[in-house]
């Protein structure tokens, strides 16, 4: 099955307008787009496009014309707009991770949780056409994947609804943790909150371009002439080759933490594990080791998305006691799975079905054989034949 990806190569930035620019200039339908904003079913904005030059490269701006006062909306006024939408399933899901990153980065910056955040420039409409906007360019391309290059970023200051900040702003350094980034001698806000949230919630991998056959390219021009070089984000779209696309199996970015610690009991470690994974980690898990001195210790090994791993640091921090948590970035490989509810004697029981396995919950299977007085492995077996037969 042929997977399109979505390559930016974000060397001189990237913003919200930017990616939608580049999408467009790629060929995505400047109609369908306009179309699938309207299903947000709010006024006051327009959106057109236009041709200009950045340092010789033919680009496309894309204008988002919303007037209104900027409006300080909270993370939950753009969810319920959102989710209330009669969007497409993917532009929804993908919107609403770019929002979502963009409150846990603005959280840490105001010391809140991301529930009460409530957005400054990147709540305005203008913002809001932006990422929906370059959401449903991908899909008009049906991009199925999306990666990038590391990051540029500038130098100096901006300007904000905060007053000065540093360049880059906070928001932006929180978003490319674990992000490869370039610094470039620029005074300009190079990439913008909406850029960095666009490259974090989305893009399963930063580095080089993906193996891939290359169908088209855009560029998406930034509102301002740059001096020494062309203020534009490009993006290249194809489909992965055979090796890349891993055949039906998906890849992924996951952060993983890890710290040593030879001063917590077993049961400080058993409770951390199950904090851990229900803050929202992939994984976490505990390896004996020996450490300095010869002291019998663990080491307590988290696996979370990246937008996760701040928190998660934290958390493992505040459980243990810990005074340094290493961080790694991994690629992983997941197959593609269903999972679906089968009855047996009565009790519901899920069962997860990939190309490669077909696997019963195991608490699920464990509640029906005690009810019915069965060994559990004659009621995993039987619902996975139910499951199979589907």
């Amino acid at each position: 099955m042929t997977r399109n990806v979505a390559w930016f190569h974000p060397f001189s930035g990237i913003a919200g307008d930017m990616t939608m620019g580049a999408l467009l200039d790629a060929g995505a339908d400047l109609n369908f787009v306009v179309a699938t904003l309207k299903q947000l079913n709010i006024d006051g904005w327009a959106l057109s496009a236009e041709r200009v030059e950045r340092k010789g490269i033919d680009a496309t701006r894309a204008i988002v014309d919303a007037p209104e006062q900027r409006h300080h909306r909270h993370w939950s006024d753009i969810r319920k707009i959102l989710e209330s939408s009669s969007l497409p399933d993917r532009v929804k899901t993908r919107s609403l991770a770019v929002f979502e990153t963009l409150a846990i980065a603005e959280g840490k910056v105001h010391g809140i949780p991301a529930e009460d955040v409530h957005f400054h420039e990147v709540g305005a409409l203008d913002a809001i056409v932006d990422i929906v906007g370059s959401c449903a360019a991908l899909e008009s391309l049906d991009i199925d994947e999306i990666a990038s290059g590391p990051v540029a970023v500038g130098v100096g200051t901006i300007t904000a609804a905060h007053g000065v900040l540093p360049n880059p702003p906070p928001a932006v350094v929180n978003l490319l943790e674990q992000i490869p980034t370039v610094g470039v001698d620029v005074d300009l806000e190079l990439t913008t909150p909406t850029g960095a949230a666009i490259i974090k919630a989305l893009a399963t991998g930063v580095g080089a371009m993906p193996d891939m056959t290359i169908r088209c390219s855009g560029y998406g021009a930034g509102s301002r002439d740059l001096s020494d070089r062309a203020n534009v984000t490009q993006v290249i779209i194809g489909s992965l080759t055979p090796a890349a696309a891993q055949s039906s199996d998906e890849t992924e970015t996951v952060i993983e933490l890890s710290t040593n610690l030879d001063d917590v009991t077993g049961e400080q470690l058993g409770h951390a594990i199950g904090e851990l994974m229900a803050a929202g980690a992939l994984d976490a898990w505990v390896t004996p080791i020996v450490m300095k001195k010869n002291r019998p210790a663990h080491t307590l090994s988290v696996l979370s998305h990246p937008n996760q791993a701040t928190e998660l640091t934290g958390l493992v921090m505040s459980l243990t006691g810990t005074l340094g948590v290493r961080s790694r970035q991994l690629d992983r490989v997941t197959a593609k799975r269903t999972t679906v509810t089968v009855s047996v004697d009565g009790h519901d029981i899920g069962v997860k079905i990939s190309d490669i396995r077909i696997k019963a919950e195991f608490d699920d299977v464990a509640a029906a054989a005690t009810a019915l007085g069965l060994p559990v492995q004659e009621v995993a077996a039987r619902a996975e034949a139910l499951a199979g037969d589907l």
